[in-house]
């Protein structure tokens, strides 16, 4: 089981009101958006969420599993303190922090809220892939399936795929998509190989 991270600039805003009390809500995975991993290209599908493990999520910061939950979703009930929806552009999470008694969660309100940290990421297992123009020097990976989410963060650095927060994530996703292209590569050529062998017999 190999799992990828992924940071991007996705918004995430901080709100109080008084049904919810101090939360953060945003976007973590977005839709048919192409990003430029460095070697390829990558874009989760629309409905890659449809059949996804959503039943155990954590919401932490900087990907950090050390810490304590600032939140965590179980089977997404109205018990849970993140609230998880798969709407029509991709997951969409709310977090209730409780900043009375958590002085972490009272340091992440007050970042987001202040604009110091805009991003989400989130750690999670492909199932299902595509790739285009596989034989390019920049290919085309397209997520069509998303096996499990495992937990979503805010993070520091939502836009740098190579820092240090990520840098182990990041490296062992590179590895997991290089061993997939290159199978779908050598099934392509074994096809190709098949179609000439049979072209050949046919013209004996």
């Amino acid at each position: 089981m190999n799992k990828e991270i992924r940071k991007f600039d996705f918004e995430v805003r901080a709100k109080r009101d008084e049904q919810h009390g101090t939360y953060l809500e945003g976007t973590p995975i977005v839709y048919d958006a192409w990003t430029d991993l460095g070697w390829y290209d990558e874009q989760i599908q629309r409905g890659a969420l449809d059949e996804t493990d959503l039943t155990d999520v954590r919401f932490l910061i900087n990907h950090n599993t050390d810490m304590i939950p600032l939140a965590r979703s179980r089977n997404n009930n109205e018990n849970s303190t993140m609230q998880m929806t798969v709407e029509e552009d991709g997951l969409h999470i709310r977090v209730n922090l409780d900043v009375e008694n958590n002085s972490e969660a009272r340091s992440l309100y007050s970042a987001v809220d202040r604009g110091d940290i805009d991003g989400m990421s989130f750690m999670f297992v492909v199932d299902g892939e595509e790739w285009e123009e596989e034989e390019s020097e920049h290919p085309k990976r397209t997520i069509t399936d998303i096996e499990k989410v495992f937990e979503v963060s805010a993070v520091t650095f939502p836009a740098y795929e190579q820092t240090s927060i990520s840098a182990r994530g990041l490296a062992d996703a590179l590895e997991s998509a290089k061993a997939s292209l290159e199978s779908v590569r050598a099934e392509k050529r074994a096809i190709e190989n098949k179609k000439k062998r049979i072209k050949i017999l046919t013209q004996m």
